[in-house]
């Protein structure tokens, strides 16, 4: 049996094939709005094997100038679409956390594409846990302690499953080793999607 570090929680199965299958609507009417872009890494400007955007009030970003979280599109600079309610409620069902989430990282993976191991420390309220959703292709997620260079589990996650973070486990690092393609019918191409729920600002901070 895996034993995964503490605080951090899988949950296989956590959304049906029906739900599955709404999310994903949700999610391509988020993409209209807020189209897919590659990211950069601070300072060096390469780019990010994955292609990424948001829903909520704020979005996380990535360019030269650092990490950060913003209220415009950097593409488009209109605001970000709304978190979509089916999101929202398995946050209410899953989170154990009072506040509602203000962002919504959308990272699509296709073919090849990673995610070195890092840890969600750019928001206010750590208090707060991370929740991710997982969407197509099977991946193989690490995680690992919180500091770095300690021992790391890995799992893989199917369509559906979803991840929490918190307490002891919120800043535990992590990433996507890779992408097992043609895994899932979910995407009629292939590719995995994830959708990562966070709380950003201070604890105190009202929120929607």
């Amino acid at each position: 049996m895996t034993v995964l570090p503490r605080g951090v929680r899988h949950v296989p199965g956590a959304l049906s094939r029906e739900a599955q299958l709404a999310l994903l609507e949700a999610v391509r009417a988020v993409v209209a709005q807020a189209p897919l872009y590659r990211p950069q890494m601070p300072r060096t400007g390469k780019p990010f094997s994955v292609r990424m955007t948001n829903c909520g009030a704020l979005g996380w970003v990535s360019d030269r100038a650092g990490y950060r979280y913003q209220p415009l599109h950097p593409g488009t600079g209109a605001p970000w679409p709304a978190i979509p309610e089916i999101l929202l409620s398995l946050w209410r069902e899953l989170s154990a956390c009072e506040r509602a989430p203000e962002a919504c990282l959308v990272n699509f993976y296709e073919e090849g594409a990673k995610m070195g191991l890092h840890q969600d420390r750019d928001e206010a309220d750590l208090s707060a846990p991370v929740l991710s959703v997982s969407l197509g292709d099977d991946a193989l997620f690490r995680v690992g302690e919180t500091a770095r260079g300690g021992r790391t589990t890995s799992i893989r996650l199917r369509s559906g499953d979803v991840v929490v973070l918190g307490g002891e486990g919120r800043l535990a690092h992590h990433g996507i080793d890779r992408v097992y393609p043609m895994t899932s019918a979910l995407l009629k191409n292939g590719g995995r999607v994830s959708l990562t729920l966070r709380v950003v600002t201070p604890p105190g901070t009202a929120n929607a």
